[in-house]
């Protein structure tokens, strides 16, 4: 994490959650302290941890993380969310997946449901005024 333009870094590494990479991260607009990210195995293996779907959030700027998991594949999923298939607006947030998954949470993230799961694979997503 910068809060100086990029000049320093610190490392935010996610020790109490899944895993320490993620591809799709998505800021809270009027809280530089609120993050979601999509966890992945790896910068080159960016699938689901365990084959478990989740979002991680954190509230204050990365220090601790919150895994959610109600309403996503927990078991045999393989989905890859890319770094423009995560949206937010306001309480509501989006996620695409590779293999034409959309879920849509509306209070952070906390549960999820599956908006459609027969679309082509998800490059970007965002919502519309």
């Amino acid at each position: 994490r910068s809060t100086d333009a990029a000049m320093n870094w610190l490392d935010i590494g996610q020790t109490d959650g899944p895993a320490k990479f993620g591809f799709a991260i998505a800021v809270a607009e009027d809280d530089p302290d609120q993050a979601w990210v999509a966890p992945a195995n790896s910068d080159t293996t960016r699938t689901a941890i365990k084959g478990a779907l989740c979002i991680c959030r954190t509230d204050d700027g990365g220090k601790s993380w919150k895994t959610l998991t109600k309403g996503l594949p927990e078991e045999n999923c393989y989905d890859i969310v890319y770094r423009h298939a995560l949206t937010l607006s306001g309480d509501a947030l989006a996620f695409g997946t590779t293999t034409g998954n959309l879920f849509l949470s509306q209070d952070k993230g906390e549960s999820w449901q599956v908006i459609n799961n027969y679309l082509p694979m998800v490059y970007s997503l965002q919502f519309a005024d």
